[in-house]
């Protein structure tokens, strides 16, 4: 049994920004293949939402989080991929070290964006975060 394909998946986002700019991956795996997202991923059992934030941001990007901020919850279900998610949404701009591709399999490109220039297109993820960022 899979989240989000078999029952609906609890996951995370955290929307990572610097000097102004949001951190964005290119995403090669479902759902929304090739959609810039921010970082985040599945909760695992008995990890808290919080913990599971700053993990998968580290392990996507290679970057130290510190401090993270609880923005929101959105719920997804993306028909073309027959995926559904529930997912906790944060914030930082608390975090050292460069930006890197650490997970080539998983995604494709990154960079930093300002918010009124964000590549296209957006995942439903990232775009269910700009409110709470401008």
């Amino acid at each position: 049994m899979k989240p989000g394909i078999d029952f609906p998946g609890v996951g995370v986002g955290l929307a990572i920004l610097r000097d102004g700019k949001l951190l964005l991956y290119k995403r090669m795996r479902p759902p929304e293949v090739g959609y810039w997202n921010i970082v985040g991923g599945k909760v695992d059992v008995l990890e808290p939402s919080e913990l599971a934030a700053k993990r998968e941001a580290e392990e996507e990007t290679g970057l130290s989080i510190g401090k993270i901020e609880f923005v929101s919850v959105t719920e997804q279900i993306v028909e073309a991929d027959c995926q559904h998610w529930i997912s906790l949404l944060y914030k930082t701009d608390d975090v050292a070290g460069e930006a890197q591709l650490t997970e080539p399999d998983k995604l494709s490109d990154f960079g930093w964006f300002a918010l009124d220039d964000l590549p296209e297109p957006l995942s439903a993820f990232t775009k269910a975060i700009l409110p709470f960022l401008r």
